[in-house]
């Protein structure tokens, strides 16, 4: 993408053409002023020289005393720059400063079990761990430090317990943060706590004494945080159901917590800002940890005035791979978040397990619903049913009644029966407690179009069953059909081993990349439905209806992603040298693209899913430690990407300290990614990519899936590596079939065998 195209992400210069008037309101905005020159050990001398660096450069237009009340934070260990409350025209002067890289907004960001790990092949039956599991292999990640940017931690949940854990390891250089009120208790295990609340209070948010602590009050953190890092927890159970161990991808990892989400400001605005982020990274980074795990986006912007992209690339120009979330607003097309080619971005995928709750109407049809409901009806029999139409108040609309909206019921209509209420606009839960407010016995509770096949087991007050558009649509159709429906709704039941598993959750994002086409995203996909993992204890009150559980149940590419976490804390363990992009790789290169019937993989409409469903596709932690060949990048590689989006020198500076000369030609279709993207194919292209041997010497053979009518042809066709380490270039030939479809996707594969190991790479082509 051409400089024209980057036009409307130049913040600075737009605010140079802002008219210089303090009639504005004040808001937070970051100025960033690139990475730190300063060497390894930085003593407290230089970053106080880096503060009152900071001050003299705002105090230079505001005044040496407004400048500190203004900087909220200052970024001072490998991000250089700060956050500070400024007006519009305060905001356009600092841009103009020569030594002023970006300026951009403090804008909020939103959050985007244990059958996981049987399901991902690392326990047999009964959860037995495999002799050969990447856990024994990789000694269960012993010692990596796994960092969670998220709302927290619930220290004292026993997946942070520290029993059996020797000294916390040397180059942890991090703290346990107290909190106002809160003396938050770290041990072996749980090394170090931070919250960052400055960004979030300057943009409206309020944190009190009670809440001014790292402790986790949302459930968010401390589900992916246990789901990465946490211990082998046992016995573990809700309301009955999915009884077993909670167990982290890296269980004898240690973990830190970084806080830089807080309840949402308003309706439309999440509670995660950049200047905390950014904060968080820094810090994290400072502080020696291995992993850095983050379940957390927003709307993408160019890579230079995107705070998560920023702290990011400097974590990953530090060797810490950054695991992120693709976010939760699929199925449409182009909505993947976290898109940088540096982070490592997680798409959402089903288990096979479901937790099933059956209906059976009085025509005896049986339709299959989920549930999480701790209660059964009062007793084996059918009882009446109505819809939430028909049991309606008389001050309440048909469209709110539907809805089973609070005091839309009449509780002389409900009471005995069951409830048919549609899901949509109030949460599911609250549907439940209404109809049970309402007397109800029972609900079924039917999706609409939009929401499809997917349906959410969820600890509901009163029997439910959550049952998807067309089984709905059988419901009403029975009930219309007589005078005396009635219907039954078992209790809720565990069910393992379903098929097909896995599918691409309708909820998670999907591809294209949006900022950078010809980079896939969303990378990899992992278990991110229906996942059990420790939870926060703490009581909410805006929520009553919700039950306190140490473990929860929930679904998100927030879930997905630290799953990945933990395999990438393992890999770091076995492969301490390995860099960011081949670990990426390793994942990448052994994924799935089939499910569990060894067909390919749909989504949640049960239609065959592609590479912007599940990117390279499903996570196969068993392989990875063996991955054959690897695609391996460096700093200067994503260095040379930025210059072939046409990044200018002082664009560049935002991630290189140092004077750097671009190559004189570089496209992105050589950028050397595990995947193969050409977003706009005329006639014929070659691309080049270079793969690394971390495996013996060997011959690996090329073969080819080719995409709907693309002609693929790859040169060398046979790779012969002598030793370890040895790198092979290769080129990719694409070109155009008569009479072929201009404007659509069309997806194939490349892949490299030795007869054992096989490397695979999603070929992603769009005729133009």
């Amino acid at each position: 993408m051409g400089l024209l195209f980057l036009a409307e992400w130049l913040l600075p210069l737009l605010l140079l053409c802002a008219p210089l008037s303090h009639a504005s309101p004040a808001k937070s905005y970051v100025v960033y002023l690139g990475p730190h020159k300063q060497g390894a050990e930085v003593t407290e001398r230089d970053i106080d020289a880096v503060r009152t660096s900071h001050y003299n450069l705002l105090g230079s237009i505001l005044g040496s005393e407004r400048a500190h009340q203004s900087i909220i934070y200052s970024y001072t260990h490998y991000i250089n720059g700060f956050a500070a409350v400024l007006d519009d025209a305060e905001a356009a002067e600092i841009a103009k400063n020569p030594n002023v890289l970006s300026v951009f907004p403090n804008k909020a960001k939103e959050l985007h079990t244990t059958r996981s790990w049987h399901f991902l092949g690392l326990e047999k039956d009964g959860g037995v761990i495999r002799p050969d599991s990447i856990w024994e292999k990789a000694r269960f990640g012993e010692d990596t430090i796994i960092a969670n940017l998220d709302t927290g931690v619930w220290p004292e949940s026993a997946s942070f317990s520290d029993e059996g854990f020797g000294p916390i390891p040397s180059r942890w250089k991090g703290i346990c943060q107290q909190g106002i009120k809160d003396k938050f208790p770290c041990n072996r295990k749980l090394i170090g706590v931070r919250y960052f609340d400055k960004g979030y209070i300057a943009e409206g948010g309020i944190v009190t004494a009670e809440n001014a602590t790292a402790r986790d009050f949302a459930g968010h953190g401390s589900h992916t945080l246990s789901t990465a890092g946490g211990n082998f927890v046992h016995n573990v159970s809700i309301y009955g159901f999915a009884k077993g161990s909670a167990k982290g991808g890296s269980p004898s990892a240690r973990v830190a917590a970084y806080k830089v989400c807080w309840p949402p400001v308003s309706e439309d605005q999440g509670g995660c800002f950049d200047a905390d982020i950014l904060a968080a990274f820094d810090t994290a980074i400072a502080d020696g940890v291995d992993v850095i795990s983050f379940s957390v986006g927003g709307d993408p912007s160019e890579f230079f005035s995107d705070s998560i992209a920023i702290g990011s690339f400097h974590a990953v120009a530090k060797g810490i791979p950054v695991v992120a979330s693709a976010s939760n607003s699929g199925p449409k097309a182009g909505t993947v978040t976290n898109v940088a080619p540096w982070l490592f971005t997680i798409a959402a995928s089903t288990l096979d397990r479901e937790f099933r709750s059956y209906v059976a109407l009085g025509n005896r049809t049986h339709l299959v619903g989920t549930s999480f409901s701790a209660r059964g009806l009062p007793a084996e029999k059918f009882y009446p049913l109505i819809t939430a139409v028909d049991a309606k108040a008389a001050n309440a609309t048909i469209t709110d009644a539907i809805l089973c909206k609070p005091g839309t019921l009449d509780p002389n209509k409900v009471k005995g029966k069951i409830l048919i209420c549609l899901r949509g606009l109030t949460p599911r839960l609250d549907k439940g407690v209404q109809a049970r407010k309402a007397g109800a016995v029972g609900m079924i509770l039917a999706n609409d179009e939009a929401d499809g096949e997917e349906t959410k087991p969820d600890p509901h007050v009163l029997p439910v069953s959550h049952i998807n558009y067309r089984d709905g649509l059988t419901v009403y159709a029975y009930y219309a059909s007589t005078r005396s429906p009635v219907a039954y709704i078992t209790r809720a039941r565990t069910v393992l081993d379903t098929k097909p598993a896995p599918f691409v959750a309708k909820f998670s994002s999907r591809g294209p990349n949006t900022i950078e086409p010809a980079i896939l995203k969303p990378d990899i996909t992992a278990p991110g439905v229906d996942v059990i993992a420790a939870y926060t204890e703490a009581p909410d009150p805006e929520q009553p209806y919700e039950p306190i559980l140490p473990y929860n149940l929930l679904s998100g590419t927030s879930m997905s992603c630290p799953h990945v976490s933990g395999i990438v804390g393992l890999i770091r363990t076995a492969y301490p040298k390995w860099s960011p992009a081949a670990i990426k790789s390793a994942i990448m290169t052994t994924a799935v693209s089939r499910d569990n019937r060894k067909l390919p993989i749909l989504d949640s409409s049960f239609k065959k899913a592609n590479a912007f469903d599940y990117g390279a596709g499903h996570i196969r932690p068993s392989h990875v430690l063996d991955p054959g060949l690897v695609y391996d990048l460096g700093r200067y590689d994503y260095i040379n990407f930025l210059c072939g989006r046409g990044y200018t020198t002082s664009m560049i500076r935002v991630f290189e300290d140092e004077p750097y000369t671009c190559p004189p030609k570089f496209s992105i279709s050589n950028f050397n990614y595990p995947s193969i993207t050409i977003p706009g194919l005329r006639n014929w292209t070659a691309v080049y990519r270079r793969v690394t041997n971390v495996g013996p010497p060997g011959k690996y053979v090329a073969r080819v899936d080719e995409p709907e009518g693309v002609a693929v042809s790859v040169r060398p066709s046979v790779l012969v590596f002598k030793e370890t380490g040895e790198e092979k270039e290769f080129n990719v030939v694409f070109k155009t079939k008569a009479g072929v479809r201009t404007g659509e996707y069309v997806y194939g594969s490349l892949v490299w065998s030795d007869g054992k190991h096989i490397v695979r790479s999603p070929l992603v082509v769009r005729h133009q």
